[in-house]
């Protein structure tokens, strides 16, 4: 490591001390930015209640949707696709893969349709933030540390990966203080064709239609995506899970089918009986 080298490293290392810092103050209410105050005023603003977290499998056109109007519902990376089958936009949008951010970028600049957004703030290069936009201070370290993964129960803080953006969901509604989280589209299965194209850093670029999500073209043709590695979404589960039981909460798979057996299942028609 030459000179110069030495002095960008001890640059980067001040400025992530710096970074750590100013996210312990906020996570103590102190000097709070206004995107800090956002999400100040998310803490616990839906106690008590139930929200549906729609993953993106194909068993989602096996519901009816429709059930979920007037619900508080997060959607994440292409659901916006969904519109015509389900017949509204989510409460909540959230992006995680810098792969959805940069190839659909256009799309969800101009997605203004949920009451918030929240996107990783490291995806400011490609996402620009409007009015309903909540920046994330999201620790992207895919390690495989002792007890992967954290679990965040402060989201001035920080919040952790999992290998899946239904992971940053979980710890969003779970600061957010929902009390019955129902997971729907959760198919946990995956396919990678044989014509895909295997790129590096487990990087997938489609050459035909997709067959692992509500449409052929959610990462049809052209689109790029990250090997599922369902194992580690399995040990994100698995810490939810946890998280939500040792506070007296649930976190309960609703899907139509589908291959996920950590967490307890509910038929999802019976969700709405009462209503």
């Amino acid at each position: 490591m030459n000179f110069f080298q030495k002095v960008i490293k001890k640059i980067r290392a001040v400025q992530s001390r710096r970074s750590n810092l100013r996210y312990e103050l906020a996570a103590k209410g102190m000097l709070l930015s206004d995107n800090e105050r956002k999400i100040a005023g998310l803490h616990n603003i839906n106690k008590g209640k139930r929200c549906f977290i729609i993953g993106n499998g194909p068993s989602l056109n096996l519901l009816d949707l429709s059930l979920l109007k007037n619900e508080y519902t997060f959607g994440v990376n292409a659901i916006y696709t969904n519109y015509e089958k389900m017949g509204f936009y989510p409460t909540y949008y959230v992006v995680e893969d810098f792969l959805v951010a940069e190839d659909r970028a256009s799309e969800i600049n101009d997605y203004n349709k949920s009451d918030v957004k929240f996107f990783g703030n490291y995806l400011r290069y490609c996402l620009k933030p409007d009015d309903t936009t909540v920046l994330l201070n999201v620790i992207l370290d895919y390690s495989d540390y002792s007890n992967f993964p954290h679990f965040s129960e402060n989201l001035l803080q920080r919040l952790w990966v999992g290998g899946t953006v239904s992971y940053l969901c979980m710890q969003i509604a779970f600061y957010m203080g929902f009390s019955e989280i129902y997971l729907i589209g959760f198919d946990h299965t995956y396919h990678i064709p044989k014509d895909a194209t295997m790129g590096a850093n487990h990087v997938i670029t489609s050459e035909s239609n997709d067959v692992n999500h509500f449409n052929a073209a959610y990462f049809g043709k052209g689109k790029r995506w990250h090997d599922p590695m369902l194992y580690r979404m399995e040990k994100a589960y698995r810490k939810a899970r946890m998280t939500y039981e040792s506070h007296n909460r649930l976190l309960l798979n609703a899907t139509s089918g589908g291959k996920l057996e950590i967490f307890e299942r509910v038929d999802y028609n019976t969700l709405f009986k009462n209503k």
